[in-house]
């Protein structure tokens, strides 16, 4: 049987060999501390646990979900936008409901490039994350890399884009809070960035699903903050916002004739979530109360790990954006021989490399161990200062 030769030259996925390596040394009894996915830790609330079960109960016959979500879901996501971002969308034209935000992100490219497409180009940023470009391979489009500048506080080096290029552009990604970097957009960014993409006729699609999360300075803002959604999408997501990785839930917002485009491929595909997850997904958007609490618990967890991570010679440098640290080796080491020698001392960290490799030189710390964990970390990283 002949498989997709994509599959070959994709490879496994950076954070399978991440976690295949972890779950081998701990079948070994080896006791690990884990700040290498960035997958939550925290209990999810108990006001949206007790939806769910609540859900569950009430609706003792399953049926299919639709495929544009519930009515009520989608007017909880656009009254969040309002509250978060004062913008005032439509919940029937400009909001979907998704499975989690990953397999969105992961689609978009089959609903923008096709088999005889002038604009079979997607262009993501790099150090990133993988899933865009790989979207947009499996879609049949060509991958261009624009590179994040530190000198520009992790942004992305636009001028990187050859001038000819955007003509081919269908779509440019970006990702802020940013992951792996923690770069956050200042005033004025978004505006220009969408005023230039619409200049040339591309998508600008905003991976946003740290926008819930930072550890200093102002919140985050987002794509949808401009006068205009046409030619924007933002993605985001429960995961991170509200410790919901395992139920899959998020949205796509934005251009209402995208949105439609998007409904209408959605039923081949069968990704909405489930109906009581979409009913504790109300709840975890109506409260804000236990996202404060979750931004100080990763604030706290921050405090703890940095002075270690700079004694173990790992100085972070990104931005104050999502829950992630990103170090930059101060000896100059290869990335994954300082992953190795962590792990050696029971820590678990991501190299700047999964993230493409425009991160060597660096690791990626995910806040996401409990206070404990990371202060029995911060004692393990002195005994590698040494």
């Amino acid at each position: 049987m002949e498989l997709n030769p994509l599959l070959d030259e994709l490879g496994t996925y950076p954070f399978a060999r991440l976690t295949d390596a972890r779950v081998k040394l701990e079948a070994r009894g080896e006791r690990l501390i884990d700040f290498g996915v960035g997958e939550p830790r925290e209990e999810t609330p108990a006001l949206i646990r007790a939806a769910l079960t609540d859900a569950i109960a009430n609706e003792p016959i399953s049926a299919y979900p639709l495929a544009a979500g519930l009515p009520e879901l989608r007017e909880s996501i656009t009254a969040w936008i309002g509250r978060r971002f004062g913008v005032h969308l439509s919940s029937d034209l400009e909001v979907l409901p998704t499975l989690g935000s990953k397999e969105a992100i992961f689609h978009l490219a089959q609903v923008l490039v096709g088999k005889d497409s002038f604009r079979d180009v997607i262009a993501v940023t790099t150090p990133g994350y993988p899933v865009p470009a790989r979207g947009a391979r499996f879609a049949g489009a060509e991958v261009f890399e624009v590179p994040l500048d530190p000198a520009q506080d992790w942004l992305p080096d636009l001028a990187a884009i050859p001038a000819a290029l955007w003509r081919r552009l269908a779509i440019l990604w970006v990702n802020v809070p940013n992951n792996p970097t923690g770069a956050v957009a200042p005033a004025g960014w978004f505006e220009a960035l969408t005023e230039r993409c619409r200049r040339e006729g591309v998508l600008l699609a905003s991976d946003e699903a740290y926008s819930e999360i930072w550890l200093d300075g102002s919140p985050p803002r987002s794509v949808l903050e401009v006068d205009d959604p046409t030619h924007v999408l933002a993605f985001n997501s429960l995961s991170k916002r509200s410790a919901m990785p395992g139920y899959r839930s998020g949205f796509v917002a934005g251009d209402p004739m995208l949105i439609a485009a998007m409904k209408q491929v959605r039923p081949s595909i069968g990704v909405t979530p489930q109906t009581f997850v979409q009913r504790a997904s109300i709840a975890a958007w109506n409260d804000e109360a236990h996202v404060v609490e979750m931004r100080e618990r990763y604030r706290a967890k921050r405090d703890i790990v940095v002075p270690a991570l700079r004694a173990a010679g790992l100085e972070p440098v990104g931005g104050p954006g999502g829950f992630f640290l990103w170090c930059r080796i101060t000896d100059g080491t290869d990335a994954e021989v300082v992953a190795e020698r962590l792990l050696r001392h029971g820590i678990v960290v991501a190299p700047g490399t999964f993230f493409g490799p425009s991160g060597a030189g660096h690791v990626r710390v995910a806040l996401v161990p409990s206070l404990d964990d990371c202060r029995r970390a911060a004692e393990s990283l002195y005994t590698v200062a040494g």
